[in-house]
């Protein structure tokens, strides 16, 4: 299914180790380059200056390709119309491939076609459907799928992401007023179930091609769970798509449920991050808890907003002042003591490289042939003929 030598994967995941047993300080400059040297790996980039450059430049090589088509179907411009967008996507897909042939990975170039592909599947959906969403959605997130099992795009897992939880939004608008009321809870199982689905995939992987894209599919989730349920999401959702007047004194149905999940869920977050030591979600946890606290007082001002943020600055200075000095001393566990290596699973590459850097860089070496001549002897190993 993958595209690529997984050879080479393998091998640009031993860079990537060595490139941080190097920052830790386990090899050396010379082993480090000795093993970038020796081991091929796939046309990469990742300065993202010069990927946003080469994604410029693939658009223009992917938009010159699909104008020159063009060229010859304005002949018969409304059939062209409805099957141009297709053969814009059929280009996307073949020049893709293409690329990966040529071991063009995460490069820029790959990029312009692989988002072209999908941009031009989704609008060519959209030509055939008259704008039908559910659909649309449908086969953006089918097309992204396949290309991020196919080219490890880390980019098209996120759009099949988005384009799956937009198919289970329309999907549920289907259902009218009942299913816009639901939609929340149902976001929300949707999130909880497909966030237990990703962690269990990752914990079974035995090769790490996926790990990235199944990473952020699992982030995507806990961020999904969060906003599904947030107080004012599900508030302004109800006056958007339900039309509720919701007068002053008056709430939305299951508002202390509403509340209770936007206080509570980002604390759990926090703790279950600290108690995991999972940065990723430790960050997603400091966000909703800054978004939990807008949410309160974009309904319930209690303070002026400039005593609140002195307020909330100095109660977060003390809290990080009082954490360093509580974890500054600690070896092990949480501790406020910079990492030597930033990926925990970073050493379990080391004894390969170690091995290939040590032994690999020495040639072997014939010994030199001694200048005293041995052998001839006729007893048991005397080494003598009786002459001189």
């Amino acid at each position: 299914m993958i595209a690529y030598d997984k050879k080479m994967l393998d091998n640009e995941a031993l860079i990537d180790e060595a490139g941080t047993l190097y920052n830790g300080g386990f090899i050396s400059k010379d082993q480090k380059k000795f093993i970038e040297k020796e081991l091929p790996v796939l046309k990469s980039q990742n300065n993202i200056l010069v990927r946003i450059g080469f994604f410029l430049l693939g658009s223009m090589l992917f938009s010159s390709i699909c104008g020159a088509i063009s060229i010859f179907g304005l002949q018969s411009e409304h059939t062209y119309f409805q099957i141009c967008c297709y053969l814009f996507a059929i280009i996307g897909f073949i020049g893709t491939e293409m690329l990966a042939t040529q071991n063009y990975h995460n490069h820029g170039l790959d990029d312009a076609f692989i988002l072209g592909a999908l941009l031009n599947v989704g609008i060519a959906i959209a030509i055939t459907t008259e704008g039908y969403e559910m659909i649309i959605a449908l086969f953006v997130s089918i097309a992204s799928l396949f290309i991020f099992l196919r080219y490890l795009h880390v980019l098209s897992m996120l759009v099949f992401c988005i384009s799956t939880t937009a198919f289970l939004f329309y999907g549920m608008f289907e259902f009218g007023d009942i299913g816009k009321a639901i939609l929340p809870f149902t976001a929300m199982i949707f999130a909880g179930v497909l966030y237990f689905l990703t962690k269990k995939a990752i914990n079974r992987l035995t090769e790490n091609y996926y790990y990235n894209g199944l990473l952020l599919a699992n982030s995507f989730c806990l961020i999904l769970f969060y906003l599904s349920c947030n107080y004012l999401v599900v508030r302004e959702l109800s006056v958007a798509l339900l039309g509720a007047d919701i007068k002053p004194g008056t709430d939305i149905p299951f508002a202390f449920f509403f509340y209770a999940f936007t206080l509570i869920v980002p604390i759990y977050y926090l703790v279950q991050a600290l108690k995991t030591k999972d940065r990723l979600m430790l960050w997603i946890s400091f966000l909703a808890i800054a978004f939990s606290i807008y949410t309160i007082r974009f309904y319930h001002s209690v303070l002026p907003v400039e005593v609140a943020l002195t307020l909330g600055g100095a109660i977060l200075f003390a809290i990080a002042y009082f954490s360093i000095r509580k974890l500054k001393e600690k070896e092990s566990g949480l501790t406020f003591k910079p990492d030597r290596i930033s990926h925990s699973d970073a050493i379990l590459n080391a004894e390969a490289l170690v091995v290939a850097s040590t032994f690999g860089m020495k040639p072997e070496v014939k010994p030199q042939a001694s200048p005293m001549e041995f052998g001839g002897g006729g007893f048991s190993g005397g080494g003598s003929e009786g002459s001189f």
